[in-house]
């Protein structure tokens, strides 16, 4: 039975290092702590760039100049995305798909609006 917790990833992690020699984890090198920290900050960091586009159409009330085609990609795209940062129980992709998928939702949503 699966555990509905984050801890059950740290766990298999943990017993899975120990059979299949591979690195520790959490990792004891510094460095790799610190990448798996800042991959965090930017998996919510990379969608939050969408927010200046969100906003000008939202404010401006107008949508001139914004493809519904290019937009709507970029949230489909993020979908299997999704899938695979599950199945791997991996949060940095999980955290920055699913924000980049709100994000281009809200693009898509305001052209919807206002085109």
């Amino acid at each position: 039975m699966v555990q509905p917790n984050a801890i059950h990833h740290i766990h298999r992690r943990e017993r899975a290092y120990k059979h299949k020699n591979l690195k520790p984890y959490p990792s004891k090198n510094k460095w790799i702590g610190l990448l798996d920290r800042l991959l965090i900050a930017v998996a919510i960091l990379g969608p939050l760039m969408t927010l200046p586009q969100i906003f000008q159409i939202f404010v401006e009330k107008t949508a001139a100049g914004v493809s519904i085609v290019s937009w709507t990609m970029f949230m489909l795209i993020a979908i299997p995305w999704i899938i695979y940062g599950v199945v791997h129980k991996e949060k940095p992709i999980i955290i920055s798909f699913v924000l980049n998928l709100l994000v281009n939702a809200s693009v898509v949503i305001g052209i919807l609006i206002y085109s």
